[in-house]
């Protein structure tokens, strides 16, 4: 595989605001369970960014927001509505890699976010030559249902989010 941007600019990353041990995490749940007041707690971008800031780039070792390819200003929720958008910044105008990026950005918050939300995953305004292909591709369905039957495919995407869950990134600090 030819890597298209080999020197990539890398960015200081934020640190998470959220707990730092596993027992804080545990307390943090523990609260939450007692002081719910209604079936459903609200989501938020930083929650949601905090899913996805670890996701693996697939050409480089490196996460997408080290690559600035994610950011909490890019990330929209309306939790009443239950909308999630997420627009994504690939590092280079024709990424070849861009479409499995969104792939991943999506796969990912498919397995975390609740069901009854609807997500759209986008590459930013005026960030690649094929803005418009990309985004059709990541908004239809059946495309990408059928993206994630091919193994090669879902073991790349796999690798993505592999160690992307903030418990895990918790454990490697």
């Amino acid at each position: 595989m030819d890597i298209q941007n080999e020197n990539p600019t890398v960015f200081l990353v934020s640190s998470s605001e959220g707990p730092r041990s596993i027992a804080e995490v545990l307390q943090c749940i523990s609260l939450q369970q007692k002081g719910r007041d209604s079936n459903r707690d609200p989501l938020d971008s930083t929650e949601v960014f905090e899913h996805i800031r670890h996701l693996n780039d697939p050409e480089h070792p490196l996460t997408l927001e080290q690559l600035n390819v994610v950011a909490l200003e890019n990330i929209h929720v309306d939790d009443a509505a239950s909308v999630c958008n997420v627009f994504f910044t690939p590092t280079i105008p024709h990424c070849s890699m861009a479409t499995l990026i969104g792939l991943s950005i999506r796969v990912k918050l498919a397995r975390s976010l609740p069901s009854r939300f609807k997500v759209s995953v986008k590459i930013s305004p005026g960030s690649h030559s094929s803005e418009h292909a990309v985004n059709k591709q990541l908004h239809d369905k059946e495309r990408v249902a059928a993206a994630l039957e091919n193994p090669h495919l879902l073991k790349v995407v796999n690798q993505c989010t592999l160690n992307s869950d903030s418990i895990l990134n918790l454990v490697s600090r």
